[in-house]
């Protein structure tokens, strides 16, 4: 268990700082279970990458959830280690019990879930919030107050929230997005709002209900919040969370944050091990671990790559991990058939290059795909032979 001291050491050292919640909220998603052995991989390859904090849990479930949690807080990671809870003393004591060095304290900050889910009143949210984090603070680990469904609440009511927690004792608050409801521009008005007033730093963790996940995320980097709060693929409840691989390279490369020792090179074998532990395929379009990130079939964008990548690519492939190709097909234009042709020593003429681009985009409007170098080559010699499987008149 580390020391408030050394928590401290880990997550304040760098521009925006990573708690990653796939162990919690990515596993809550509807039909995923990861075995403690999984959890315990993927604790090991989250540090890896260097998260700088990662949510193993909610200690209070029992059973293999508490020993999970429990291992996971032993495995002398160098990222800090954090157990989530509801605003309940003896939730919070189970966390402790645990031996993690950081906890999560959630409580619905707005009147709908006060009301309609507490079936309380805002005075009890704020008298329950400093009981239970002035609880925490007394045994010296990190506390993020969490308020659930801030995006919902009524903007005075959660800076009472927020300087409520931080009177107690929190460490940060995190501004919650519970079912997706947010946009960016309100987004980064309200945690802005929250971090010059009461002056506290603050968590981003947002929903992607409506598709705007990292976009809330990023808004409330930009206003000021400090913490991602991520999944791996996005993994998590109804239409998942803010990825960790799409809000760290968007810090990284269109809003100047150090995320610190984050390896994006180790991010394709997380995801490629949390897809199997959770039945959950990368789609092939996903941001920075799809297969198609670096495909290029249309013929202007494949005839602008090969003349130099940056013309239609954000990053270089080798970043992630991933590699660069041009595919062959309907779409294709004639200076991808003479270089790969060029790649295997045939020099094509002009008219050579119009015939066999006609004969590409037959064949492959006829088997519905892409085709590859070697079907290149066999079409190419047919169309030297005055051959045409792909003719309807033969």
């Amino acid at each position: 268990m580390k020391t408030l001291t050394e928590v401290n050491k880990i997550v304040n050292k760098y521009d925006v700082c990573v708690c990653d919640t796939t162990l919690r909220d990515g596993e809550q998603a509807a039909e995923i279970v990861f075995s403690n052995i999984e959890k315990y991989r993927i604790a090991q390859l989250l540090d890896e990458a260097g998260v700088q904090q990662i949510e193993a849990g909610i200690p209070a479930m029992g059973a293999d959830e508490k020993k999970a949690v429990k291992h996971i807080a032993h495995m002398k990671l160098n990222a800090s280690v954090l157990g989530w809870n509801r605003a309940n003393i003896d939730d919070i004591n189970t966390s402790l019990d645990c031996d993690v060095d950081s906890v999560a304290i959630s409580l619905s900050s707005s009147d709908i879930q006060i009301k309609h889910k507490l079936n309380k009143s805002r005075e009890w949210v704020l008298e329950q919030v400093a009981l239970c984090v002035e609880h925490a603070k007394s045994h010296g680990v990190y506390i993020s107050c969490n308020a659930e469904d801030a995006s919902r609440a009524d903007m005075d009511f959660l800076l009472q929230f927020a300087k409520t927690a931080k009177a107690a004792g929190a460490d940060r608050l995190r501004y919650c997005d519970t079912i997706g409801r947010e946009d960016p521009f309100r987004c980064a008005e309200r945690v802005g709002r929250i971090i010059k007033e009461v002056k506290i730093d603050v968590e981003m963790h947002t929903h992607n209900d409506f598709g705007m996940a990292t976009a809330n995320c990023m808004a409330g980097v930009l206003a000021g919040a400090r913490f991602l709060s991520t999944t791996v693929m996005g993994i998590g409840e109804r239409a998942g969370n803010a990825p960790f691989e799409e809000t760290v390279m968007a810090c990284k490369h269109l809003f100047n944050k150090s995320t610190g020792i984050i390896d994006t090179l180790k991010m394709k074998d997380l995801a490629q091990f949390v897809s199997v532990a959770s039945n959950r395929e990368i789609p092939v379009s996903k941001p920075f671990l799809g297969a198609n990130c670096f495909a290029h079939e249309a013929g202007i964008h494949a005839d602008g790559i090969i003349k130099e990548a940056k013309n239609y690519e954000p990053y270089e492939p080798s970043e992630m991990g991933l590699e660069r190709r041009i595919v062959i097909g309907k779409h294709s234009g004639r200076n991808t058939i003479v270089t790969k042709l060029s790649e295997r020593g045939i020099t094509l003429t002009d008219k050579e290059a119009i015939d066999l681009l006609e004969r590409v985009r037959k064949c492959s409007v006829k088997l519905h795909r892409s085709i590859s170098t070697d079907e290149l080559c066999v079409l190419y010699k047919d169309m030297l032979a005055g051959e045409d499987p792909f003719d309807d008149e033969c």
